[in-house]
């Protein structure tokens, strides 16, 4: 049994708690140097942030009150904390879960803090984005290197787990929740759907930049394509573009449009870049897009279920861990 004090640090993105709290969020997320980072944005990263969050505010309060007001990443963050922790223990780690949420509480400098104060042997960085990008898992080691840099908190040996894309396990939660969307239609009906992956987006400037997001993503999509072997129509497509620059297309909407054209009439949209809920599924997916694809003449239309505490995600998240612990 590893005697060792070991401290697991999930990443996740952080979502507000209260319609106030959304302005504050936007802030905390347009004021990221690893998303604003135009030439000399140091000037005025900050006004920009202010004037983007302030205007965009009210139109995402407006969303937030159509899924309960507040963002459900928090609480299923614990869940899966909870749930690793005991996963953990099972392997004979001992260790403490603890959520650094990158733009809202609990953030990571509160993480840190309670960290100075405890007994650890060994950190282990654990980001609960399975694809690396530099404004997801590449922003939250940032902000730790920041954060830890400012409270001096230097002295405990750190190992970071990047990305997770290719991991069977990862693999295998996703396709038993992709079967649980298709369960909810009748036999006769699964044979008429297109399965629909949609990835959060990034912008083409970072792609260009070498970020290793969107082949992270294809691997995801091809092993899942492959282990599920549905025989049934398929695509990748990324959501949530913010701004006029260009980014990874196509987007979600253009492929509704496209298969609404061709008269497909059954779809299963797969979040892959999620691991659990929150604007961009509840909003953006199963009200928004839902809403467009019966709209355009779509009979049958099932997100599939976040991952949160799926056994396998869960005990996928555990070996990432060990194998860290181990080395």
């Amino acid at each position: 049994m590893n005697k060792k004090k070991i401290a697991v640090v999930l990443f996740q993105l952080g979502g507000p708690d209260s319609l106030g709290s959304v302005q504050p969020f936007l802030y905390n997320l347009f004021c990221d140097p690893d998303i604003i980072n135009l030439p000399g944005a140091f000037l005025f990263r900050k006004l920009l942030a202010r004037f983007i969050s302030t205007r965009r505010a009210p139109k995402v309060q407006d969303l937030y009150k159509r899924i309960g007001s507040k963002s459900p990443i928090l609480k299923q963050t614990q869940l899966q904390a909870e749930s690793l922790k005991s996963a953990l223990g099972k392997l004979g780690i001992d260790a403490d879960v603890h959520i650094a949420m990158r733009y809202w509480h609990p953030m990571t400098d509160e993480v840190v803090k309670n960290l100075l104060n405890s007994q650890t042997d060994e950190i282990v960085l654990l980001p609960l984005y399975p694809h690396y990008s530099r404004a997801t898992t590449g922003s939250s080691l940032n902000e730790w290197k920041r954060v830890t840099q400012q409270l001096r908190y230097n002295g405990v040996p750190t190992k970071s787990i990047e990305h997770y894309s290719d991991h069977p396990l990862y693999i295998e939660a996703m396709v038993e929740h992709v079967n649980l969307a298709l369960a909810r239609f009748t036999k006769e009906e699964q044979g008429n759907v297109h399965l629909v992956f949609s990835a959060h987006g990034i912008p083409m400037s970072f792609v260009k930049g070498g970020d290793p997001y969107p082949e992270h993503i294809k691997r995801s999509y091809e092993l899942i394509v492959e282990e599920g072997a549905w025989r049934l129509p398929h695509h990748l497509c990324f959501q949530s573009k913010v701004g006029p620059q260009k980014w990874l297309e196509p987007s979600l909407t253009k492929t509704i449009e496209d298969l609404a054209a061709q008269n497909v009439s059954h779809l299963v949209v797969i979040p892959i870049s999620f691991v659990t809920d929150h604007i961009e599924t509840l909003s953006e997916i199963n009200i928004e897009a839902r809403e467009e694809a019966h709209e355009l003449g779509v009979k049958g239309f099932e997100l599939m279920p976040a991952l949160i505490r799926n056994k396998k995600f869960i005990d996928c998240l555990a070996d990432l861990v060990r194998k860290q612990v181990k080395n």
